[in-house]
């Protein structure tokens, strides 16, 4: 369905509009001077400036701090099925070279980066989950999947609109299939290693394709390490240490079913020593106090926590649990061992994170450098514009004593 060419239009205050002018595709509350006609949630509006000037067009969202996700920048361009079949296939082209033999799993479409605010699809294998977060992508939710499936070979496509952001945009939680048949195990080949996924009830899609590029490194760090793997959910950098030759890694996390499938994504792989593994059931921050208090140590500890501050509001209480860990990890960490240490939290940037590991270190009388950053793989792309979307940053330290 086409959009008219009059409709809803939101009228800015004045010097509001610099940052779409930018490109930036948020507009929030306290920018909105005016809303003209009466859009639904989800309908595409006009956005103005002050003294009239077109700027944008984007999904309204009554419900939420960002009033409107820009959809597109060119007002010439309507905003119909057209429109994302077209952004989606972009999408799906733009992955083209990231899945064959040895990698079967991608994200396809990364929301602003993609130009399609609030929609995330990643693919595992013949499988494609949708993820819809914004009112927008809500209210495109028929023309999106017919873009999926126009443009991907998938034989499945599944929905796992269940995130919390879904809830600040006044949003029902929705999981289940939108066409084909989930099977009973989904698997996903990276780097040659195959791992089971949870796309009906885990983490985000089911598994963290962000980490991929960051698992390959660790893999060819850790030949003769032994190693840590906190908040390790399915294993995924407990896989890539034992195939890149760690002698032992030991990974622990509070999910009794994350640690299962863990250990059914290693009996997967039987060319890894799974002796070598060791899985803990335990809360990552009491477990490493209690590794602290037994004197243990390693050669290799990976941090990969979940995201402790979705909001800068959050930043501050997720600054002390960052600190504890990292403090704890390196004082675990042998003289000459690798600590890489992640946040995924939108709220904690990479100044605010190097800071908080500076001061762990310190607290800890740990002589560390910074051999290494990480962030998301490619195909978790970061528009400029759009600096929010990097939200996945992590640092590589060795330590000297």
């Amino acid at each position: 369905m086409a959009e008219r060419a009059a409709g809803p239009e939101l009228r800015l205050h004045p010097g509001r509009e610099k940052s779409l002018l930018q490109r930036h595709p948020w507009v929030f509350s306290g920018a909105i001077a005016e809303l003209r006609g009466a859009p639904a949630s989800g309908d595409t509006v006009a956005i103005r400036s002050a003294d009239g000037r077109w700027l944008a067009r984007a999904a309204w969202s009554p419900e939420s701090q960002i009033r409107a996700r820009v959809w597109s920048f060119d007002e010439t361009e309507t905003v119909d099925a057209a429109f994302f079949d077209r952004r989606v296939g972009e999408a799906v082209c733009a992955r083209a070279g990231f899945t064959d033999a040895a990698h079967t799993g991608c994200r396809l479409i990364h929301g602003e980066s993609d130009g399609l605010p609030g929609v995330i699809a990643d693919r595992y294998g013949d499988v494609v989950v949708l993820q819809l977060g914004a009112a927008g992508a809500e209210r495109w939710r028929d023309a999106i999947v017919a873009g999926l499936r126009r443009h991907t070979d998938a034989t499945c496509l599944f929905e796992r609109s269940d995130a919390d952001v879904r809830e600040r945009e006044g949003l029902p939680a929705r999981v289940g299939p939108l066409y084909g048949t989930l099977p009973d195990a989904v698997t996903l080949v990276e780097d040659g290693l195959v791992y089971r996924v949870d796309v009906a009830g885990g983490q985000k899609t089911g598994f963290y394709l962000d980490q991929r590029d960051n698992r390959a490194r660790v893999r060819r760090l850790a030949r003769g390490r032994e190693t840590l793997n906190v908040f390790c959910y399915t294993g995924g950098f407990t896989l890539a240490a034992l195939a890149g030759g760690a002698p032992r890694v030991l990974s622990i996390d509070s999910s009794a079913p994350a640690l299962a499938l863990a250990r059914d994504s290693l009996a997967c792989n039987p060319q890894l020593p799974a002796g070598a593994a060791e899985w803990r059931d335990a809360d990552a921050f009491t477990e490493l106090r209690r590794l602290r208090d037994a004197a243990a140590s390693f050669d290799l500890i990976v941090l990969d926590p979940p995201k402790l501050a979705p909001t800068a509001h959050h930043a501050e209480k997720a600054s002390r649990a960052y600190k504890d860990i990292n403090l704890l990890a390196l004082k675990l960490l042998r003289p000459g061992g690798l600590l890489a240490t992640f946040s995924c939290s939108g709220g904690v940037d990479a100044a605010l994170f190097r800071k908080i590991v500076a001061g762990a270190a310190l607290d800890a009388r740990a002589d560390a450098a910074v051999i290494g950053h990480f962030a998301a793989s490619a195909d978790h792309p970061c528009s400029l514009a759009f600096p929010e979307g990097e939200y996945l940053k992590g640092l590589l330290l060795r330590k000297a004593r």
